[in-house]
């Protein structure tokens, strides 16, 4: 899968997203930068109207999974390291 055809997926989901309580979804890591190998997991950078519990949080991250058909790994701007948050922000790319 490529970049473009993963942020085509996350736009046609953006309904689904909306009902979780996502208002933005941002692309980042090995498919961002059109670098990904077989078996690469999809990193998502996400933004919660309200945080969610850690089931919810888990059971979107399952779903997203499956959805996309891949691996993903979903964090929040917050969550990420602070000596890799400008990185991370400068690559992400919006959905």
């Amino acid at each position: 899968m490529t970049r473009d055809e993963i942020l085509a997926k996350l736009r046609a989901l953006k309904p689904w997203l909306e009902e979780q309580g996502i208002v933005r979804v941002r692309l980042f890591g090995s498919y961002a930068r059109d670098e990904a190998r077989p078996g690469s997991d999809i990193d998502l950078l996400v933004d919660f109207a309200t945080t969610p519990d850690l089931w919810t949080f888990a059971g979107i991250r399952e779903e997203l999974s499956r959805r996309l058909g891949a691996d993903v790994d979903i964090v929040t701007e917050r969550a990420v390291h602070d000596r890799l948050r400008s990185r991370v922000l400068a690559a992400a790319v919006d959905a």
